[in-house]
């Protein structure tokens, strides 16, 4: 049998997926999480990571979007494939279909490992409730947490963004599915309609009650 380390727990942690519409303030709310001592599994990061020079998912999106979505340096032109996909559902679809299955698996295979040294786990899936994403998902996550803002708000900080004017901004809200699709597959919402401190105090209070909640099977 072998010997559980000493920083590991007798009884696993849970794992949530945080989701929310983009400019709802997840990264936020991430690090908040992360300041409590949260394991925080970030799938924007594990993209990045999965897109480096030299990867298997940057070859197959080079060979279906071309040598034009590379920079010199021969990394990835994130800012031209997401102008390039933003109007073209298929483009997306594309994409998606080299990237997703890459970045689930590693983000549960992260999960599973944070789970023997906390009391939950957070995995940030911004596109969660989305109809191709949330399957491959709600097999393996104990809950789910969404973050929501007032549209305004998502709009102003997103034009505020360098290289989106307004209308980008539009257009990227759009194309997302919107809050009710996310409250729908919701155990928890976080409403990010006041100041940073104010979010800051629902996440602490949420924390103390994912913490001392008892496991389900």
């Amino acid at each position: 049998m072998t010997a559980r380390s000493p920083d590991q727990q007798e009884t696993p942690g849970r794992v949530f997926g945080l989701t929310g519409g983009i400019a709802s303030g997840k990264s936020l709310a991430a690090s908040i999480f992360a300041e409590l001592g949260i394991p925080v599994i970030d799938t924007d990061a594990i993209s990045r990571e999965l897109v480096e020079p030299g990867s298997p998912c940057l070859g197959a999106i080079r060979a279906r979007f071309g040598d034009e979505i590379l920079l010199e340096d021969g990394r990835l032109d994130r800012d031209r494939l997401r102008r390039h996909i933003l109007d073209q559902p298929e483009e997306r679809a594309a994409l998606e279909a080299i990237l997703h299955p890459a970045i689930r698996a590693a983000a549960r295979e992260r999960a599973e490992a944070a789970t023997h040294r906390a009391p939950y786990v957070l995995v940030v899936v911004p596109l969660l409730a989305e109809a191709s994403v949330w399957p491959a998902y709600r097999g393996w996550l104990d809950g789910v947490i969404t973050l929501t803002a007032p549209l305004a708000t998502r709009r102003e900080r997103l034009a505020a963004r360098p290289g989106i004017d307004s209308r980008q901004a539009k257009q990227l809200i759009a194309a997302q599915v919107d809050d009710e699709a996310r409250r729908a597959i919701a155990d928890i919402e976080l409403v990010n309609d006041g100041t940073p401190d104010a979010l800051r105090e629902q996440i602490v209070a949420l924390d103390q009650r994912l913490r001392h909640a008892a496991p389900t099977d």
